[in-house]
Order: structure tokens, then C-alpha cells, then sequence
């Protein structure tokens, strides 16, 4: 059971491949990393290709008669195991932004191909499979099956007929090979798998039981029921474990154990692979758009006549991927020293959203090799050959202080620079210079080495850093450059207060196209410029044991490529700026974008001071309040059950007491796909409902709440703590979001719950520093503000203007009694109408939120009484739309525009997604607009009234800042006045503030 014994097969002549999509999708992203982009589009198409090449050369080698796509359900995360257990796969990464826009071209080029693709809601893909397969084998028990997987959890399909195949190793997992490879038979799998636990989906399994010793313990006792049979004759730890562990034992077989009975919409007649169903063409133009020209030659043969493909005069796509450990810059950067991980460190594969390009590739090319991906991507060759720039740039090397002098002289002549940085991690805080890049005009470069091999031979930091600051230092000396937030923190680890910022090349790709899955240094200029820049590996080699650090290469090899960096920043701020100008689309990037920048490198070096140990005692309390929850939960039950289990749940408040079980007899709200539902809408409504006596509902949706505290977030904060400073320094990423709002990562604090007790428990973690205190100031309503500022609707603004309770005076409107008459309840949906009515909020859908007092047709006629009584604001909603679908985008208050071709889609659904588009664009957006504004305004009356103050963190439409304890109250006024002006609107803007220690103070 050393690893996997895997055999070589000769590919059976007749059999059905049943393909893990997903698993086939993830395998290809991280396998082909960075660069990869389409030579017509830009978009990135690395996913694309591996999946392809995976395909095709299994379809030709290995000759399925029957060929289906499994995936997941797109957009579901709430599977029947969830309910089961809220923390399964509760702590997943997202997906880096640009994969699903690439899945989505997979299942275009499936769809040309007449591929069928399974997903089912409710479900995971691994479900549909095992179905799939009971299905096929019940219509034919002759038939030879594969599972085009590696995924563990299959393994208990695995039988005389049915494998495991991998197409990467071209090896096949059948009985003998599982049990090699594994220990066990294939009815034993579920039983190994819940023994070990998985720590990736969160199956809790049994503490120190790997899959050897669980695999031990099945060879001797057969199964989880013999194991516990004879648990006295275990000894030690292990038994103490086993005992301790028999209730997740069970949960953990419920989570793994696969569903065979899915409601497939599918005849199995369908699974044949029938050529005849592909639209060559369309797949072959798709191929083409896509740059994949051996694909295309490839799709011919397996589809077509086997004829040759019309050549294209189409660029093959292009590679520039950086090497892991490459500085956080898109592309440029060094070897990060190994060490722990830290908050700043991206997982393997992750992208910034701020800096999409920030990605640690799996697999890179040589300069003058094939790359090696292996046997199914060894065709994919290296794009670069010698180290020279395409753009014929001259570049000069900086070496002795009369050259440096020359060029700060030269800088200061000319008043725009453009510059990049190279440094050794890509941990921030630790990033320390290599050497710097600059550019003054196109075609010429100039590279200052601080470190490297040749040391004697050009100037050290301490030389060069007195002549550089006073010109980085200079506000009347413009710099541009590409993601300057992270040049912008680098100086500043060398005491470089760097301004003058004037153009950031990523922040005006984002506003020229926001669309676009990657604004990267890379994927822009092959975008903009049409120029595949030097690859990292050309420098310091690719990934591996002999892979250099960036201060290790030698001159000639670095240089060219530092300069490279400064001078296409240069290039491409000088074509986007023109490009914003020209549409009129550049005033959100000059007075919002740009001078945000260092407002969020400031912030994130200063991040926010938080209590480990008060983590760890609400993890510790809370660990008993669950423990006492649940012999409430026990007590309140008409027989024992897990409270984890949604299903043991719905036979405790649905069934009837005269059923086995027996249970409440509550009356069923709604049903999912494995029966009643149990899900936090049900349990509210239950807890709410004057029939229902037993507090059991209030009691498990307590009990799910605490479980979720602990599990998502207090663990995972106390993690992120950086240990030198005692706070958590989280990124701000300002190209993260379509709307234009910020977003945050590593942590996301943008995900606390807000005004819950969960909220609270956790903010009150967060702490000012020593003689600091926290203020908070908060927006009041801001989007309905803007609604009221858009629409001029007379209604809306006179009872804004009249500081009235917005949602009470709406109310009275809608229902037309007197303002001091209105009930909660009429409150109740005039805030659902207030707040939905800008994401196109429907009668059943307020229905639904309003609670079982509600019909459809009465929430159709608060509907309907609102757009009545605010006409004002219906006109504005209507004229949104039209705008968009005449212009074929929406635009904010200052201008940042968003492109919807939804909006002209045939699709009804996604047309009325591109309508809520519009509407939400321009409000939304245009709030976005007003709090970075506040920011920027902000920070420089700190800097000017309170230096010792600083913002810290933006967070929806809050903005929190520490302050020293004399200064809060001054400090609290500062920014409420701040805020309040930083836009006129037709209705006043309100802010509520607050101070104290704690961040749940305030």
C-alpha cells in the first residue's frame, strides 16, 4: 500500500466513458498556469487547452462508444450533504476569476461536439456519476464502464466491469488495483473513507486514523459495524478514538457515501458517441478564435474526414506564466525564500483579484525546451526564444552613481516616469528591492540592479537610495506603472514614501474593459499591444530544484527583463488613458482610481489589530454552548438524533407522533431534492409560527450558528494574525468587482456577518491599538439615496429631506394610511420593495421574504402600489434599461461604465439578468464611486488634521479608523464631515458614527 499500483490496458473495443468534468477542469488549470491566452480575444484559455488536449487524445487513443461530461450544477453549493453537515466543504477557496469563465467555453465546445453534460441540482457531480453508472449497468450488465477520474470517492463503483481511469498516467483502476493500491474491496471503500476523514471537504472521520490504519482495521474486522463490535480488543489511543469518534464515524459515512438514485433528466441511449452529432465548423471557428490551430487539426480527424485543417494565420496562444514564488505583480518578481505560509503568501494557483496575473504556476516552459505537462500536453511548445524583448527596447544598465545621477536628473527634466520594482518575496511585508526599473519613452529602458551576481560591478541600496527618494518622493514628478499598490508598499518597507502617482496600465485596462477575466502586465500588453513579453523562466529558470533567486541572475539576463516591465507600463498607460479619454470614461480612473491607490497601500500596511486571545475563548465557549445545545436539542426531541443530520431533523419535525419515528407533526414549508427541507428559511419561519410550541427549530438554527463561528471563522482568523505585527493585514483589490466596488482577500473581512450576534461575536476580536480607540462611521441608505438622487421621484426625496424613517414614510405611501399608523409589518415590506426594487425584486419573491402572511398576489399589489405612488423612480428603472440596451452598457455617476450583452441576449432569463445589470450598475456603482471618494478625502484630512490617525479597513459602506484616544471625538466629527461631503446629491447623505475599542463597540 506504498502508493498506487495503476496497470497500462489496452483500450477496450467497446465502453462507456463517463468523464469528471470538474475534476478534468481544476487538472487542467493548475497544470498549464499563466499566459495562455487566446490570440483574438485576450482571455485566457490555459484551462481550455488542457482540457481539450485531454479529451481529444482520449477520445483517439482510447475509442468510446459512449461518452457523457459529468459537472457539478453551476452556481449550487447547497447539496443534500450540506444540510447533513453545514461545514461540508464549508472552508473552499472560490475559484481563481478566470476559470469559470473558461469552463464556460468548455461546455460551448462540448455542446459543438454533441457531448452530453450532465449536472443535476442538490447533488454533486460524483452523485450523477454513480447513478449514471448503476443506469448502465442495469441496461447492460455487459457493458465495460470508465470513470475518466482519479477521485478516491469513487472507488466503491470500482467492480469487474467499472474502472477508474487516468488519462494523464493512461492507466486504469480496477479491483485488483484498488485493493494494491488501497488495502480494500470496493464495498469497503466508504468505510475507509469514513474512518480517515477528508481535512478538504471538512469529513470529520476519526482523529490519528489515516487511510493505512483504517485500511488495517477493515482487513481485520471487515467493516465500521465489525470494528466497534469488537472495539474492546483495540487497544490504546486508537480504541479511545474509535469510542469517542462513533457519531462522526457515522456522519462522516453518510457525507461519503455516494447517491445512486439522482432524478436524471437523460435515456441512456444518449451516451452514445455519435460524430455525427459535432457542428465541425462551429467547433472548428471556435478552435480558431481560441488560437488552438493543433486542436483544430486534431478536431478534423476525430470528426471530420481527417482531411487537413485550412491553415490560420492566427498566433498560437502565448505563454508567459511567472515562476511560483514570482512577486506579486502580475508577472514580474523573484524565488520567495522558502518558509511557513503566511496571509500574503497566495495559495497554490490563487490569483489576486486586484492582480489576476499573481498566480503560482505548476508547470512552466525553458526558454528553448518543449514544457512539460505531461504525456497528453508535451506538444505545447515554448513561445520564447532568445532573451529579447519583441518591443526592440534599448535598454541601459545603471551601474555607478554619475550614471544614477544622470538619470534622477533626467527624470526630473522630463516630470513622467514610468517604474516597476523587483524584489525577493512575495510576502509583502518582507519584500525587499533587487533593483528598480524606469522608463521614459517608449523603445528605451532603464534597469538599477541593487543586487545580484555581479555585486562590485554596480551600486548598492544604501548608494542609490538617498539620489532616488527625493525624485519618488516628488508629487510634481508623475509615476506610472502597473499595480503600483504593491511598488507603492515595497518603498515603503525601505522608508520610500512614494507620490505622484498618475496612471496605474492595470486599473485602466479594468475601467476600459471590465469584462475581462485578467488585467495582468502580461495578458494586457499580448491584449493591447500585441507583445509577448519576456518570461520569468528566461531569467531565473524554470520551476524546480534549479530554479535561481531574481538577485541571483545575472545582469544580462535580468536587465532586459526589469526593463522590459517599465517600459510596457509606459506603452499601455499611454493607449488605455487615450482610450478612457477618448469615450469620456477617464474621470472615475483620474479623480477616484488612481489616487486610491496609496489611500489602500497605507491601509494595508496598517492593518488591524486583533485579539488571539479572545478568538480562542469564544472558540472555547462557544465549543461548550454547543455541547449544552445539544442536550437541549436532545431534551426538546421526541428521540435522540444528530442534530447535523438534516434528514434525522426533517423525521423529528415533519413526521407525525404516531409514525416511526415519531416526531412533532409540524406542518412541511417546503421541499428539497431528498425530501423536506430543513434550511435556515424553514427553521426561521417554524420558530416564528405561533403553531409551532417546541423550540427545537429556534434551538438548531442557534446551534448551526455557533457551529458556523467556530468552523469558518474564529479558526481561520486566528490564523491569519501576522505574528511580527499582531494584526491582520488583508488585501484591498480595486478590480475585483464589476460593480466598481472594493473588495478584500487573505482574509475577507468583507464576509462578517453584519448586525447578527455571529457579526458582533466576531468584531469584538477586533481591537484598536495601545491608546488608540476605533471610530466607525456608516452610510445611512446609501443606495436608496442614489435611487432618490437618479430618479427624482418627489416622494422619495421629500422624505429623505425631512430625515422621515424612509421605510415607515414609504409604507404610508404604498398603503396610504398616516405616517405615526403604520405597523411592522407594513414597515416590513416596504423595506423588502425599498431594497429590492433595484435587483428587480418579484411578487413571489417578496412573498417569500415577507413570510407565510403573505401570497404571491398580495405582494403583487405592494408592488405595484409602490411603482403607483414613486413613479419617479419606475421611470428610472425603465429608463436605465433602455439606456443599456441602446448603448450595450450602463454608467456610473462618474462615468465607470460596464458592458451587458446580456441585455440583447434571446434568452429570457439572461436578458432580465442583464436588465437587473443595468439598473444595479448605475446605483450601486455610483455608491462604490462615493465611498472611495470618502476615502480618498479622508486620508488626506488625516494626514493633514490627525496624523496619528489612519483608516484602516472599508467594508460595504463603512469606514473604520483608529485614532488616538484624546483625538477620537474630533476624529469622529473629521470623518462624518468628510463623508458627508464628498458628494451633493439632491438628498442630504447621513452618517452615523461611533467610538471605542472594540470594533463590536462600535
Amino acid at each position: 500500500m506504498s502508493g498506487p499500483v495503476i496497470t497500462k490496458v489496452t483500450p477496450p473495443e467497446s465502453h462507456a466513458a463517463i468523464v469528471d468534468g470538474h475534476a478534468q477542469f481544476f487538472r487542467a488549470y493548475y497544470a498549464i498556469r499563466g499566459g495562455l491566452s487566446s490570440p483574438v480575444t485576450g482571455e485566457p484559455t490555459n484551462l481550455v487547452f488542457g482540457f481539450l488536449s485531454t479529451l481529444f487524445a482520449y477520445i483517439r487513443a482510447q475509442k468510446p462508444t459512449e461518452l457523457v461530461v459529468v459537472i457539478d450544477a453551476a452556481g449550487d453549493t447547497e447539496t443534500f450533504r450540506s444540510e447533513i453537515y453545514p461545514e461540508y466543504k464549508a472552508h473552499r477557496d472560490p475559484a481563481p476569476e478566470d476559470f469559470h469563465p473558461q469552463v464556460e467555453r468548455c461546455l460551448e465546445a462540448l455542446r459543438l461536439m454533441g457531448i452530453p453534460v450532465l449536472a443535476v441540482e442538490g447533488v454533486e457531480a460524483d452523485d450523477v456519476i454513480a447513478t449514471l453508472v448503476e443506469r448502465l449497468r442495469a441496461s447492460d450488465p455487459s457493458r465495460r464502464i470508465r470513470m475518466v477520474s482519479r477521485d478516491k470517492d469513487l472507488g466503491q463503483l470500482v467492480d469487474a466491469r467499472t474502472t477508474l481511469f487516468d488519462p494523464h498516467r493512461n492507466a486504469d483502476l480496477g479491483l485488483e488495483e484498488l485493493f494494491d493500491s488501497k488495502g480494500v474491496r470496493p464495498d469497503q471503500v466508504v468505510d475507509l473513507l469514513a474512518l480517515m476523514g477528508d481535512a478538504a471537504d471538512n469529513v470529520p472521520g476519526v482523529p490519528g486514523i489515516g487511510p493505512k490504519t483504517a485500511a488495517t482495521l477493515l482487513a481485520e474486522h471487515g467493516s465500521i459495524e465489525g470494528i466497534y463490535r469488537d472495539l474492546d480488543a483495540i487497544k490504546g489511543k486508537r480504541r479511545e478514538n474509535l469510542a469517542a469518534s462513533r457519531a462522526l464515524v457515522d456522519l462522516s459515512r453518510r457525507l461519503v457515501t455516494l447517491k445512486r438514485d439522482c432524478e436524471l433528466p437523460f435515456k441512456e441511449s444518449d451516451a452514445a458517441f455519435d460524430r455525427s452529432r459535432c457542428d465541425l465548423p462551429a467547433l472548428l471557428e471556435l478552435l480558431r478564435v481560441l488560437g488552438f490551430q493543433r486542436l483544430r487539426a486534431e478536431a478534423q480527424e476525430i470528426f471530420g474526414d481527417g482531411g487537413a485543417v485550412e491553415p490560420t494565420t492566427d498566433a498560437v496562444p502565448v505563454r508567459s506564466a511567472p515562476a511560483a514564488g514570482s512577486a506579486a505583480r502580475g508577472r514580474r518578481g523573484s524565488k520567495v525564500d522558502q518558509g511557513a505560509p503566511s496571509l500574503f503568501t497566495p495559495a497554490p494557483g490563487s490569483a489576486n483579484a486586484d492582480d489576476p496575473g499573481a498566480k503560482t504556476a505548476t508547470a512552466h516552459a525553458t526558454p528553448h525546451e518543449p514544457a512539460n505537462f505531461g504525456t497528453l500536453f508535451d506538444s505545447v511548445e515554448a513561445t520564447r526564444g532568445p532573451l529579447a524583448s519583441q518591443r526592440a527596447i534599448d535598454t541601459v544598465v545603471v551601474r555607478d552613481l554619475s550614471a544614477l545621477k544622470d538619470l534622477v536628473a533626467r527624470i526630473s527634466r522630463e516630470r513622467r516616469v514610468a517604474f516597476d520594482t523587483e524584489t525577493d518575496s512575495l510576502v509583502v511585508p518582507l519584500a525587499r528591492l533587487v533593483g528598480l526599473s524606469f522608463a521614459l519613452r517608449e523603445g528605451e529602458a532603464f534597469y538599477l540592479p541593487l543586487r545580484s551576481p555581479e555585486q562590485s560591478s554596480h551600486l548598492s541600496l544604501d548608494d542609490a537610495l538617498p539620489i532616488l527618494r527625493p525624485v519618488l518622493e516628488d508629487a510634481s514628478i508623475a509615476k506610472v506603472g502597473h499595480n503600483l499598490k504593491y511598488d507603492c508598499e515595497v518603498l515603503a518597507n525601505h522608508g520610500v514614501a512614494l507620490a505622484g502617482i498618475a496612471g496605474d496600465s492595470m486599473l485602466a485596462s479594468w475601467l476600459v474593459d471590465p469584462t475581462r477575466p485578467t488585467h495582468g502586465l502580461d495578458a494586457t500588453s499580448e491584449h493591447v499591444l500585441g507583445v509577448r513579453p519576456i518570461p520569468i523562466e528566461a531569467v531565473i529558470g524554470a520551476k524546480g530544484v534549479g530554479q535561481r533567486r531574481f538577485d541571483e541572475a545575472p545582469l544580462a539576463l535580468a536587465a532586459p527583463y526589469a526593463a522590459e516591465d517599465a517600459e510596457i507600463a509606459l506603452a499601455l498607460c499611454a493607449r488605455l488613458e487615450k482610450t478612457l479619454a477618448e469615450r469620456g470614461h477617464d474621470r472615475a480612473y483620474r479623480e477616484v482610481e488612481v489616487p486610491l491607490v496609496p489611500v489602500l497601500a497605507r491601509m494595508e500596511r496598517a492593518g488591524i489589530r486583533v485579539d488571539r486571545d479572545e478568538l480562542m475563548r469564544q472558540r472555547r465557549e462557544l465549543e461548550v454552548r454547543l455541547i449544552k445545545l445539544r442536550d437541549s436539542i436532545a431534551e426538546s426531541a421526541p428521540w435522540p438524533f444528530n442534530p447535523d443530520s438534516p434528514r434525522q431533523l426533517a423525521q423529528v419535525l415533519f413526521n407525525r407522533p404516531e409514525d416511526e419515528p415519531r416526531g412533532l407533526g409540524l406542518k412541511v414549508v417546503k421541499r428539497g431534492v431528498t425530501g423536506a427541507s430543513t434550511d435556515s428559511e424553514v427553521l426561521e419561519k417554524l420558530a416564528e409560527d405561533p403553531a409551532c410550541t417546541s423550540p427545537l427549530p429556534g434551538q438548531i438554527l442557534e446551534y448551526r450558528q455557533f457551529a458556523k463561528l467556530v468552523g469558518t471563522y474564529l479558526k481561520a482568523l486566528a490564523e491569519a494574525i501576522v505574528p511580527e505585527t499582531g494584526r491582520i493585514h488583508c488585501k484591498f483589490h480595486q478590480t475585483g468587482t464589476a460593480t466598481g466596488r472594493l473588495s478584500s482577500s487573505d482574509p475577507n473581512l468583507q464576509n462578517i456577518p453584519i448586525r447578527t450576534e455571529v457579526g458582533a461575536a466576531i468584531r469584538r476580536a477586533f481591537t484598536a491599538g495601545e491608546g488608540m480607540t476605533l471610530v466607525s462611521a456608516d452610510y445611512s441608505q446609501i443606495e436608496l439615496r442614489f435611487l432618490a438622487h437618479l430618479s427624482g421621484d418627489p416622494g422619495l426625496c421629500g422624505a429623505f429631506e425631512r430625515g422621515e424613517d424612509i421605510h415607515r414614510a414609504v409604507a404610508a405611501e404604498v398603503f396610504g394610511v398616516p405616517l405615526d399608523r403604520v405597523d411592522d409589518t407594513q414597515r416590513s415590506a416596504a423595506k423588502m420593495v425599498n431594497f429590492g426594487i433595484v435587483y428587480g425584486i418579484t411578487a413571489s419573491g417578496l412573498a417569500r421574504r415577507l413570510g407565510a402572511g403573505c401570497s404571491v398576489v398580495r405582494a403583487k399589489e405592494i408592488i405595484e402600489g409602490y411603482r403607483d405612488r414613486f413613479r419617479g423612480i419606475d421611470a428610472f428603472l425603465e429608463g436605465a434599461v433602455a439606456a443599456a440596451r441602446k448603448s450595450g452598457h450602463a454608467t456610473t455617476i462618474l462615468g465607470r461604465w460596464r458592458p451587458i450583452p446580456q441585455i440583447e441576449s434571446r434568452n429570457p432569463a439572461e436578458r432580465a439578468f442583464g436588465e437587473r445589470i443595468a439598473v444595479n450598475t448605475v446605483v450601486q456603482g455610483s455608491a462604490a464611486d462615493l465611498i472611495k471618494i470618502a476615502m480618498i478625502r479622508l486620508d488626506r484630512a488625516l494626514a493633514e488634521r490627525h496624523p496619528r490617525a489612519r483608516l484602516l479597513l472599508q467594508i460595504h459602506d463603512e469606514l473604520l479608523v483608529e485614532a488616538p484616544e484624546g483625538e477620537s471625538a474630533a476624529v469622529a466629527e473629521l470623518v462624518g464631515e468628510v463623508m458627508r461631503g464628498a458628494m451633493t446629491l439632491r438628498v442630504p447623505l447621513e452618517v452615523s458614527s461611533a467610538v471605542g475599542f472594540r470594533w463590536s463597540d462600535v
